[in-house]
């Protein structure tokens, strides 16, 4: 990519049509605070996938879906048997989900094609941008299903019994929603079916403080946290409020109390890089008047270092027991099953290195320093371009608010002017040819 392109490419950003776009997004879901509930596999899921098609397809993108509901569009390059450039991010949130979580990517990744496009930027490569199935993990756990069996990490199938709190599996959902999209071309599943892409990029808000204090528009990624995830269940014996003593409960809720307590205590980190959560806890019979008798909970455990994250994943069963001696008599049941997991992954792993030197070569274009950090996402050795307009404050509950309501950011077209040249790394017109296969 010579350095002519790369700032063409960046200039070509259309920073009011992406806010446009990102605003009329945040309409479909929207919830008091300006937040946005849009839960995947849902019909206002499919409803925000036909809006972004309706805005790629006159700028001749063509979209196809996977067996996981993975949605692309592709950009058609000079040689369209050499191995994509991929960017994006994903459409579905948490319940109390932030307008650009996720979506920026896929809307910056658009209007990146689109700016490359409208610059008569050729290129060799083909370009695609992606929407991944159940990144969140909101509606079913765990998240990053889509890019997870997109990179040959877990079988297609490996989720099909999971249920949502309703009770609706995750293959019926999933059934619904390829029926739903049937007119969409159908392609195979990533690896599994295909060649690897040639890199990866990822334009995504910060979702912390860091570039906003250091009055940085945009920074670069250099690893991702890697993560293990379990299911923890404790079985007691329920047994009525008002008669049974104290001393001879077998309290789930309680026992779950004493388990967490310890589990906190395995997981300190003076240094804070560690993060342990219970995001979702069950509880049986869950009435105001009786003693629970089950309650199953989540932890979701992360940190950059294998090492840490085994030896720490693996001591959980063990610390829960050893906190609460009860949890070894007759009638407790302490059961921690593995539900997934992501090993770490830095920047020189595999291909996904080739798109973040584009991406450092972009934060140089825009004039920024990049801000080195560590980014939590499920797809395993991919590089992520970290972009936070600025002003944008993650608050509580995860949803993201702008300085200003209704008004057009000044730089919410970083990440998309960063991530252009990104995509381009060897592929303008006038650079030599890949080597064969790539």
């Amino acid at each position: 990519m010579s350095g002519t392109d790369g700032a063409k490419a960046a200039a070509a950003v259309d920073e009011a049509r992406q806010w446009d776009r990102l605003m009329e997004m945040a309409k479909l879901g929207a919830i008091p605070g300006e937040g946005v509930n849009r839960a995947c596999l849902t019909p206002l899921d499919r409803e925000a996938r036909r809006l972004l098609l309706s805005w790629a397809g006159p700028l001749g993108l063509e979209p196809s879906v996977d067996a996981l509901g993975n949605l692309f569009l592709r950009h058609r390059g000079s040689d369209p048997a050499a191995a994509p450039v991929i960017t994006g991010s994903h459409m579905d949130t948490q319940p109390n989900g932030g307008r650009f979580d996720g979506i920026y990517g896929v809307i910056a990744g658009l209007e990146a094609v689109q700016a490359l496009r409208e610059a008569g930027i050729a290129t060799r490569r083909p370009i695609e941008v992606v929407a991944w199935t159940n990144e969140e993990g909101g509606r079913f756990a765990p998240g990053c299903m889509g890019s997870m069996a997109y990179a040959g990490f877990r079988p297609a199938d490996a989720w099909d019994a999971v249920e949502d709190p309703e009770g609706t599996t995750f293959a019926a959902a999933l059934r619904e929603h390829l029926a739903a999209e049937a007119d969409i071309p159908r392609r195979g599943l990533g690896v599994v079916d295909g060649p690897a892409p040639f890199a990866y990029l990822e334009a995504h808000i910060e979702q912390g403080p860091r570039l906003e204090a250091e009055g940085l528009d945009i920074g670069v990624v250099t690893g991702i946290q890697g993560s293990r995830w379990f299911l923890v269940e404790l079985k007691g014996e329920s047994a009525h409020a008002g008669t049974a003593p104290l001393s001879l409960r077998r309290d789930a809720v309680q026992d779950m109390l004493r388990a967490i307590a310890a589990l906190n205590g395995l997981m300190e980190d003076p240094a804070d890089v560690l993060r342990f959560t219970v995001g979702r806890i069950e509880v049986s019979p869950n009435t105001s008047n009786s003693v629970a008798e089950r309650v199953r909970f989540t932890i979701d455990f992360r940190h950059p270092d294998k090492a840490v994250l085994l030896a720490r994943g693996d001591a959980i069963e063990a610390t829960i027991r050893g906190g609460d001696p009860q949890l070894r008599g007759k009638g407790h049941r302490a059961v921690p099953r593995p539900a997934g997991g992501v090993r770490p992954a830095g920047e020189r792993r595999g291909g996904a290195g080739r798109g973040g030197a584009g991406a450092r070569r972009a934060a140089d274009a825009l004039r920024r320093l990049p801000r080195r950090a560590i980014h939590g996402a499920g797809l395993p050795d991919r590089d992520a371009l970290r972009a936070l307009p600025q002003g944008d404050q993650p608050q509580s509950g995860g949803i993201c608010r702008p300085g200003a309501t209704g008004a057009r950011h000044p730089r919410a077209g970083a990440g998309a002017g960063g991530i252009g040249p990104g995509l381009i790394p060897d592929q303008a017109s006038g650079r030599a040819a890949a080597r064969p296969g790539e």
